[in-house]
């Protein structure tokens, strides 16, 4: 049995609605990413799931068939080795929820496309997924044909071509293309054979002040906890650089929102960091890599419900400025993806809303100076941000959010 260390990298999965990520997920680690009541009883994901697993290889062989996510489920009866372990994150694919998938590639070092084998290829969000990919910057793609078990080989072979057209020209046309099943857990052996070689755990700085952006916050605690017993706010996401331990004191921005003589300002929060875990495991300290559960001092009416969603953490004193407006360079798409009809998309004008992803935070800026590539906006909720942070764009078209391109800060 290998000893249990923190994932070092985050592996997203993404895709359109239904094509089996949350499914792909389970049968690669062993868990199910759809814990929220509603995700349960709708059958989709709302919220950004995480699952921890490891990869294992057979000590003497090299073959792909020799990798595995679950120990018991190598092949080879030769001694087992522990290569690393991994965070998955498991992105909703409804369009109405992309505002939560762009927060979830934010914290991904490669991404899974997920595109299922019975139908076209590509659908709205398997477009716009790999769109957001790109726009994001994340460059390590593997592209899963999931549901092969229920299609002929005439169809696998059809969709497979489609596949292959649909990637050219993107961020993923040099990706392998790995025909899966995930209900029967056929050819993960492949699929964790190619996580191992098409995603490699990125170098680390962990000499920088921590910083750790959050994508979930939680109050832990049961109805009925005594005073006593009550724990602080828990949390939850991914250390980018530096490093975290028990101990460390610890500053939350944007922080809390306050009201003062008829002014709203935002108070960084502070408080001291008392557990640190990772896949059901505790550990001393962490750094950068996959994604962490810290248990802080806080009021845990202030972490409940994803409260400090989008919000960065780090050693006080060493945070990015908190911004209520900025410029920026602009970079749009040609064309509109996420919707059946793809209509050209316009400049940026004065006065209009946009949805900006920076990091794992989502806000509304309403554009207060539109050039010919750049623009100022004016910030609905303020923002913890660096120059030269990516920013991914979206518009309103027929009361959705579409993603139009990025942003370059300024």
């Amino acid at each position: 049995m290998h000893v249990a260390s923190q994932p070092e990298i985050n592996v997203g999965l993404v895709g359109h609605v239904d094509h089996g990520k949350t499914s792909l997920v389970r049968a690669l680690s062993g868990e199910s990413t759809d814990r929220h009541s509603e995700e349960i009883k709708r059958g989709i994901s709302i919220k950004l799931g995480y699952a921890d697993s490891a990869i294992f290889k057979c000590e003497e062989c090299d073959d792909p068939a020799c990798y595995s996510t679950l120990e018991e489920h190598l092949k080879c009866k030769s001694g087992v080795r522990y290569l690393r372990s991994i965070s998955f994150v498991d992105s909703p694919g409804h369009e109405t929820l992309m505002a939560t998938m762009l927060s979830g590639a934010a914290i991904m070092d490669g991404a899974i496309l997920i595109v299922a084998a019975n139908e076209k290829c590509p659908q709205p969000q398997t477009k716009e997924h790999l769109m957001a990919l790109d726009v994001i910057g994340v460059k390590n793609v593997i592209v899963v044909q999931n549901k092969i078990d229920i299609v002929t080989e005439e169809q696998a072979l059809k969709s497979y071509q489609e596949i292959t057209r649909f990637v050219k020209g993107t961020v993923a046309e040099s990706s392998p293309i790995i025909p899966v099943s995930a209900h029967h857990r056929m050819n993960l052996d492949y699929l964790a054979w190619s996580i191992e070689k098409f995603i490699p755990t990125p170098a680390r700085d962990l000499s920088k002040p921590a910083r750790m952006y959050v994508a979930r916050s939680f109050d832990i605690n049961v109805p009925g906890t005594s005073v006593d017993e009550l724990k602080g706010g828990v949390i939850g996401g991914t250390i980018s650089e530096g490093k975290l331990s028990i101990g460390d004191e610890i500053e939350i921005a944007p922080g809390k929102r306050t009201e003062s003589g008829g002014k709203t300002s935002w108070q960084s929060l502070f408080s001291t960091v008392v557990s640190i875990q990772s896949g059901g495991q505790r550990f001393e300290s962490a750094g950068p890599g996959g994604l962490i559960a810290v248990g802080t001092k806080l009021d845990p009416s202030l972490t409940k419900s994803d409260s400090l969603v989008g919000k960065i953490a780090g050693k006080p004193g060493t945070l990015p400025p908190v911004l209520q407006s900025f410029s920026m360079q602009t970079h749009l798409l040609e064309r509109v993806v996420g919707s059946a009809e793809e209509q050209k998309i316009e400049g940026i004008k004065t006065n209009e809303p946009l949805m900006l992803n920076l990091g794992t935070s989502t806000t509304v800026g309403l554009v207060t100076s539109a050039r010919k590539d750049t623009c100022d906006v004016n910030l609905k909720i303020p923002v913890c941000v660096e120059v030269n942070q990516r920013v991914a764009i979206s518009r309103k078209f027929a009361g959705k959010w579409r993603l139009i391109g990025f942003g370059i800060i300024v």
